[in-house]
């Protein structure tokens, strides 16, 4: 995997990915296992938590996200700063659109090492947020509306 110090289009200074696979770290998951709970667990809490309008416990679930994907290295940072991004909203409209950009990150973390989600956890996408989640459950609820959309969008 190629890192630049400036570069491949990311505009600013840091490791940035330049769209080859990851390198395996001895925290990296092996493909064909399943997301470490220590992502999965406080991802999904903040999901529910979203989908259910609460944001009380955000900041406590995005530290221990953020906290679990610095330790997986560097196929993880995009889950680190997000989450850390996610730490810092200001209210709930604000953590529902942080919450994509994690989302984002945590589903292609997930694809990009052929890693399954967990038992019964489940991906979503809202067509209208044009975003994916996980989720578990049958039945969507959506933590980019909460309850004034929660049935809003599909299962891949």
């Amino acid at each position: 995997m190629a890192i630049a110090a400036f570069g491949c289009g990311a505009g600013g200074i840091g490791a940035v990915s330049c769209g080859m696979a990851a390198p395996q770290t001895s925290n990296t998951p092996p493909a064909g296992s399943t997301m470490p709970a220590s992502i999965i667990d406080p991802y999904l809490a903040i999901e529910d938590g979203l989908a259910n309008d609460k944001i009380d416990q955000l900041r406590a679930n995005a530290g221990n996200l953020a906290t679990a994907a610095a330790a997986l290295g560097s196929p993880a940072v995009k889950i680190d700063t997000a989450a850390v991004q996610l730490a810092s909203a200001t209210d709930i409209e604000d953590a529902r659109n942080k919450f994509g950009t994690l989302s984002d990150a945590v589903v292609a973390y997930m694809d990009g090492l052929h890693l399954k989600p967990g038992e019964g956890v489940r991906q979503a996408y809202c067509p209208m947020k044009q975003k994916p989640w996980l989720q578990k459950g049958d039945t969507i609820a959506n933590p980019y509306y909460g309850s004034s959309m929660l049935t809003c969008g599909n299962f891949k």
